[in-house]
């Protein structure tokens, strides 16, 4: 991240450089083409999280009280992207980062023979968890009088830790316009991510030489927790302590044990391991469609991608053989406003993703009155 932002101020630094020294330098010339258009932006957004909670416990016959205490939501967002807007997008007086662009996922933008981007990072603390979210994609879509200059090349990386899902990909397509609203794509996708059919509890338990089918329970996962390094310890008169790696008491019960630190000893070892892993290179097929139409009393912006068949190199922790066979991963997404009269609108957005087997999607819909 640091090198992120020593680039992006670097960048500042030499589009902010006098004219003179501009027209000097041819690369830097070229370099004030690519970001022409383009908005640099930075914004700190923040409030009240969850309210506090007391939590009354009894301990040797007194009432205690404690106060659960959740820091309060903050976001820290840098970016930078050059993007033509559609018809139906506002003009913004200052980019915030928060927008709901949705339309950042369609395959095809309104800039052709161009090259769009988008390059943002997220540092954002919600309801008291910390999180980093990434979003950055360079996209190209050639149109021409000849066949063969109807392409799109496209480089996205995503990471949405809220979402549980990072993954870098590249696609190369041949598309086809049908008429001025409508066109069709089709060609190759590669994508890199953690090997998403491995289970790490799985194999800790073929190792144990449990047998198969597993009924897992609290206690199963007792003797993980004294592999981690976890140590229990009796006192002789039916007392028990539980203490984790660092010598701290985490529970002195069998319920507090069971249902409270041996989820989490299974949910840090499962990160554990599959960080350990390498990541997997996965080639698909990938086909898809774009349409998009717009007046300024109804606009509708519908896409799709669907990847029907992959790529089995035979590899560990192949996801074929986590799913026993070929599986379908898609995106789509559709953005729709009509409005009736001078006063009533409606409006319907969002978009839906599921790569292997894991979705995340967002929507927005309502009505707007408008009152003269």
């Amino acid at each position: 991240m640091k090198k992120l932002l020593l680039i992006l101020l670097v960048i500042l630094a030499g589009c902010a450089a006098p004219k003179k020294c501009c027209s000097q330098d041819i690369s830097t010339e070229k370099l004030k083409e690519f970001f022409k258009f383009g908005t640099f932006y930075g914004a700190v957004n923040g409030g009240t999280s969850l309210s506090d909670v007391d939590v009354f416990s009894i301990e040797t016959g007194q009432l205690t009280q404690a106060v659960i205490e959740t820091p309060y939501d903050y976001s820290v967002i840098f970016g930078v992207r050059k993007m033509k807007q559609f018809g139906y997008q506002p003009k913004e007086a200052f980019k915030r980062g928060l927008e709901s662009s949705f339309s950042d996922a369609a395959t095809i933008g309104r800039w052709k023979n161009n090259l769009e981007f988008l390059f943002e990072v997220d540092y954002k603390r919600q309801e008291g968890v910390d999180y980093v979210n990434q979003h950055h994609f360079v996209r190209y879509v050639s149109t021409g009088d000849d066949w063969w200059n109807h392409w799109i090349g496209k480089v996205e990386y995503l990471e949405d830790n809220f979402s549980d899902i990072k993954y870098f990909e590249a696609s190369e397509r041949y598309h086809y316009t049908i008429n001025n609203y409508f066109s069709v794509n089709i060609g190759a996708a590669q994508r890199l991510a953690e090997p998403y059919g491995y289970d790490p509890i799985d194999e800790w338990y073929s190792l144990q030489g449990f047998p198969n089918a597993p009924e897992y329970t609290a206690g199963t996962f007792t003797q993980l927790a004294l592999d981690e390094g976890y140590e229990i310890v009796f006192d002789g008169q039916g007392g028990v302590e539980y203490f984790d790696p660092s010598g701290n008491v985490v529970a002195t019960s069998k319920e507090v044990w069971e249902a409270v630190v041996v989820p989490t000893v299974v949910d840090e070892f499962t990160q554990k391991q599959r960080d350990a892993q390498d990541d997997k290179l996965q080639h698909s097929l990938v086909v898809g469609f774009d349409y998009y139409r717009y007046t300024k009393t109804s606009w509708i912006h519908a896409w799709g991608n669907f990847m029907p068949w992959h790529y089995d190199d035979g590899g560990k922790y192949s996801y074929h053989d986590f799913n026993e066979g070929q599986w379908q991963d898609l995106g789509a997404g559709i953005i729709y406003g009509h409005w009736f009269n001078k006063n009533l609108g409606i409006f319907c957005e969002g978009t839906y993703n599921r790569y292997w087997n894991r979705e995340w999607h967002g929507f927005s819909l309502g009505l707007n009155y408008r009152v003269f």
